[in-house]
């Protein structure tokens, strides 16, 4: 039977979707805690989630959401996964690392050490950054367009792969009596020369149980789409309805099976923000009332933020889908324009709308209105899983893994187990 995969979506700050998570009484704000983090992995793992992932800010959107608390990244994600990785032995773990402002080899050195070291459960969410702010952090004044910014994404990605498909079975050789460490015949050379990036010389980490990170994408673009469709093998994407959701991931199919790669090979993920509760009402109640502490001047200067373009020069009451935009990432601006258009929202409402759940699906209900309502998704092709993201921090994850998980176990749509050691293997059974 076809099984569900789930994703938690997290953030090294004070919010991940919802900006009025950390307002909420019960979460805990522990997020410069390591101990937190280890024992939201292992909550997770019993959970048997496929994976968790990181999402990244490389810089503060701007000093409204510094002030009060909005989207960011505190810390850099990657030590934060190498200690859940510890504390963990099979969940999945995601980094997000942007492709504009490093050097391939250093990519893929970091990227395949922390595979190797937590025995294959490692994934790279490849993004090209938006936004100039970011940019400037690495001493740049500004982003390249959208398009250099994708083709630069793609030199890295094909690089990292030399490098990691450079070491065969059994170039670790380790014999003390002969003295022979490494078979240098098992070892290919990287040359690999582009326009924007290149790498010459030997790789010199070995590879993990899975070969190399699986490889994990989320644009949204026309151009983004492609990129998913020749690499991904997890994509995460923001969908709105069980319409939307069935368009992209038919359209989703269908250019991973013309880009030469069997479409089973690659998971599409929606995003929801499930909300459960003893009874209807009460996850009604509860989500009214996380929801309300929403601060609604975050809506501008963070859509502004997602899209590369200063949405503060246009009047509030002006139909989104009359805003004109080229910059920053149009991904992200047709993913707006998507989740509105029904509902022909102002800029103001569809800003306000955006900080509460990114215009994601809030799944509210008892365990089992919520588990009916995946389950729908999930039967009639909208999805091949989710990317679940908290409104409060730990506790949706407590909630879901506790409550709705057991529910899809007792149906067969969600496994009871781990199929194997690595994340390959366990997104791909």
């Amino acid at each position: 039977m076809r099984q569900m995969k789930f994703v938690a979506f997290l953030m090294a700050g004070p919010t991940c979707h919802h900006h009025a998570m950390w307002r909420h009484p019960e979460t805990e704000n522990r997020f410069l805690d390591p101990t937190f983090w280890e024992t939201l992995a292992r909550t997770l793992e019993v959970g048997r989630f496929d994976g968790l992932f990181f999402a990244d800010v490389l810089c503060f959107h701007n000093e409204t959401i510094m002030a009060r608390g909005g989207q960011m990244s505190l810390l850099d994600p990657v030590p934060l996964v190498a200690m859940m990785a510890r504390a963990t032995s099979r969940i999945g773990l995601g980094v997000t690392m942007s492709t504009s402002f490093q050097e391939p080899y250093a990519i893929a050195r970091m990227l395949a050490t922390l595979d190797l070291l937590s025995g294959g459960r490692v994934a790279w969410n490849i993004v090209t950054s938006v936004g100039d702010l970011a940019a400037q952090n690495f001493g740049q004044e500004a982003l390249p367009p959208r398009n250099e910014r994708y083709d630069r994404a793609e030199e890295v990605l094909k690089v990292c792969l030399d490098m990691w498909t450079g070491w065969n079975d059994g170039a670790l050789v380790l014999d003390k009596e002969s003295g022979d460490f490494m078979d240098k015949t098992k070892i290919r050379r990287t040359e690999v020369a582009g326009r924007f990036v290149g790498g010459r010389g030997i790789f010199t980490v070995p590879p993990s149980a899975q070969r190399h990170p699986v490889i994990m994408q989320a644009g949204s673009s026309p151009r983004g789409r492609d990129f998913a469709a020749r690499y991904a093998e997890l994509i995460f994407t923001l969908q709105h309805s069980l319409a939307d959701m069935q368009d992209f991931y038919c359209e989703m199919k269908e250019r991973v099976d013309k880009a030469g790669r069997n479409p089973d090979d690659c998971a599409i993920l929606v995003s929801v923000d499930p909300i459960v509760g003893e009874t209807e009402a009460i996850a009604r109640e509860k989500q009214a009332y996380i929801n309300d502490l929403v601060d609604p001047s975050h809506g501008i200067p963070l859509v502004s933020a997602h899209i590369g373009l200063d949405l503060s020069q246009y009047p509030i009451d002006k139909p989104i889908s009359d805003i004109p935009t080229e910059a920053g990432s149009r991904g992200s601006f047709d993913v707006i324009l998507q989740g509105t258009k029904a509902s022909k929202l102002t800029l103001g409402e569809a800003a306000k709308l955006f900080a509460t759940s990114e215009l994601c699906p809030q799944v509210v209900g008892t365990p089992e209105s919520v588990a009916d309502e995946l389950q729908e998704f999930f039967d009639k092709k909208g999805c091949d899983g989710f990317i679940v993201t908290p409104t409060e921090m730990p506790g949706s994850f407590e909630a879901f893994t506790r409550s709705v998980v057991p529910i899809l176990q007792k149906r067969g749509i969600f496994r009871k187990d781990y199929p194997g050691s690595t994340l390959r293997e366990t997104i791909r059974a």
